[in-house]
């Protein structure tokens, strides 16, 4: 049984780090509106620091995510952003105490390395999902998404996709995140099984072709082929290329994995958009699609 960290109540204390790349500025607003649902805010020693691109140092970093994962009193850890770092110090984090007493994780984009890790290597649940730098244009149904998620509330959601889906029912554990980050777990302790889940894919800043690459990667792996079924996210910032690729990111999916035959649905809110919904790694779901209404819902 994939293990799910008990869930958050009014008192709990979340800690707030910086795995990553650097704030840009202060984080107030998003630290008030944890308060407002009952929590105790704890900082990172190192959260505002500055090492280049980074929050600090790799040293730093660790330091501080490493003191969260080993103090009891912390009941779940949230990113202050992603960026890029988080895979410099995966493999120098011990998760001997969190093995035994899980505390929910909280990110996205490049938090999708420590994501992955936590279900690979640790057979844990953890939470995609807004993050403190997001949480100032996070549209309020993906803040109320990543509060229920925390507190334990029933997570479902429905929407009309503007991409015709692969009509489909499908079961299965959730899996996914950033497609860049997903490839590179690939050969090392984070890398996830893909077989019989549900996965989700968004990415950012990325052109047409390294998407269709990352996908064939995925494809010829047989990554693709033993899914249930496929939530596609958003794509977004994609950079123009000289030559058009000729396809977006969705048909270029879709006609990657039509063959598989099992559910497939577009425009998924989630990724590097304001409307960011949470979802949980690790849990079962039940996905509906329609070839434009999908309904996701957390079993």
């Amino acid at each position: 049984m994939i293990k799910q960290p008990a869930h958050l109540k009014k008192g709990d204390k979340i800690a707030i780090v910086s795995p990553a790349k650097k704030l840009p500025g202060d984080i107030n607003s998003a630290i008030a509106i944890l308060e407002q649902w009952g929590l105790e805010v704890v900082l990172g020693e190192n959260i505002y620091a500055q090492h280049h691109q980074f929050a600090g140092s790799d040293a730093q970093r660790t330091k501080d995510l490493q003191t969260f994962l080993d103090d009891p009193d912390i009941r779940a850890i949230i990113a202050s952003r992603g960026g890029y770092g988080t895979i410099r110090i995966i493999d120098e984090l011990d998760f001997t105490h969190f093995k035994e007493d899980p505390k929910w994780l909280i990110g996205f984009s490049d938090l999708t390395i420590l994501l992955s890790h936590l279900l690979a290597a640790l057979n844990t649940q953890s939470i995609h999902g807004q993050m403190p730098k997001t949480f100032e244009d996070a549209s309020p149904e993906s803040l109320e998404s990543l509060r229920k998620a925390l507190f334990g509330e029933p997570l479902s959601y429905e929407y009309k996709s503007e991409f015709k889906n692969l009509e489909g029912h499908a079961e299965g554990i959730i899996i996914g995140g950033n497609l860049t980050l997903l490839v590179a777990t690939e050969g090392s302790a984070s890398a996830i099984d893909y077989s019989d889940k549900i996965l989700f894919l968004e990415d950012v800043g990325e052109q047409e072709y390294a998407i269709d690459r990352m996908m064939w990667m995925l494809k010829r792996s047989g990554k693709l082929s033993r899914l249930k079924g496929l939530i596609v996210g958003a794509f977004t910032g994609a950079k123009p290329e000289d030559i058009p690729f000729g396809s977006s990111p969705e048909q270029l999916i879709l006609d990657l994995v039509k063959e598989y035959g099992y559910p497939v649905c577009f425009n998924f809110p989630v990724g590097h958009i304001d409307d960011n919904r949470t979802l949980i790694v690790g849990k079962k779901a039940s996905l509906s699609v329609e070839q434009k209404k999908v309904s996701l819902k957390y079993l």
